[in-house]
């Protein structure tokens, strides 16, 4: 029982002392790792993943590739200038942007701590255009930019007994580093970090904000969403409050609700 309590009051206080609110939406959350410490760990399993995948990423050439990197290019670009004009450039200031297609049939993309991209072909059919495409990959990048890998992994630690300080290397820490592989499931084809329902949401929240940026009909979202539900119609997906993920009727309710927001960005 004294042990119990122990545990319990030492999280407690790192809860206390490690409580954040997320730029751009105010969102309270729990951040006990910082970009110095999880950002490496991103560069390099972003390196480790690339290297392990070389014979099917695309070349730059590739017209699949040049498509994405180029809509990627535009949206790096708004994302800068949104956290630059709303006093949060340094928060990014140490991000490593790259943008890299993957043969893939796995309708997929993610975005790793600073700034590191990757799309599966397997999602190209399901975006079909520009704006679709600028539909995942802003929802990618917003959850990079909202921090939302630090705050799982800050939980995962929390959960194992793990502190952490301030200029220490998290990869040098055999427990950190495993959190971190499995949240992204390095050493595997496909990204495995699951995010919070809430998180999610707050992701499509920005990415709408970011795509409208970046020039892309933040209208077009609900578009894509309703084809992604269509082709995952045949898969056995849980109920909405046993998943991390929104059900695909909140989703793009939340999306409605959000669009004049992300209208107000939006220049053709």
């Amino acid at each position: 029982m004294k042990k119990l309590f122990l545990t319990a009051s030492v999280a407690g206080v790192l809860l206390f002392n490690s409580c954040s609110t997320v730029p751009l939406t105010g969102r309270s959350r729990f951040d006990l790792v910082s970009n110095d410490q999880v950002l490496p760990m991103a560069f390099q399993a972003y390196s480790t993943f690339l290297t392990e995948n070389k014979t099917t990423v695309l070349p730059a050439s590739n017209a699949q590739a040049l498509k994405v990197k180029t809509v990627g290019s535009r949206l790096i670009t708004a994302v800068k200038s949104y956290m630059n004009s709303n006093n949060y450039g340094n928060l990014i200031a140490d991000y490593q942007w790259e943008v890299n297609v993957v043969q893939n049939n796995e309708k997929n993309a993610w975005c790793m701590p600073g700034g590191k991209i990757v799309v599966y072909t397997g999602i190209l059919p399901i975006t079909q255009d520009d704006a679709g495409l600028a539909t995942v990959m802003g929802h990618e990048i917003a959850h990079a930019i909202a921090g939302h890998s630090a705050e799982r992994m800050s939980q995962e630690m929390v959960a194992q007994g793990i502190g952490a300080a301030a200029g220490v290397a998290l990869s040098k820490n055999p427990k950190t580093q495993s959190i971190f592989n499995t949240l992204y499931g390095v050493g595997t084809p496909v990204a495995m970090l699951k995010f919070s329902r809430n998180q999610e949401l707050e992701a499509d929240r920005l990415g709408l904000i970011f795509m409208a940026m970046a020039g892309y009909n933040p209208q077009n979202a609900t578009s894509f969403w309703n084809r992604m539900s269509a082709a995952s119609a045949g898969a056995q997906k849980p109920a909405e409050f046993l998943s991390t993920h929104p059900s695909d009727a909140t989703r793009i309710a939340q999306i409605q609700k959000y669009l004049p927001e992300a209208q107000q960005y939006y220049k053709k």
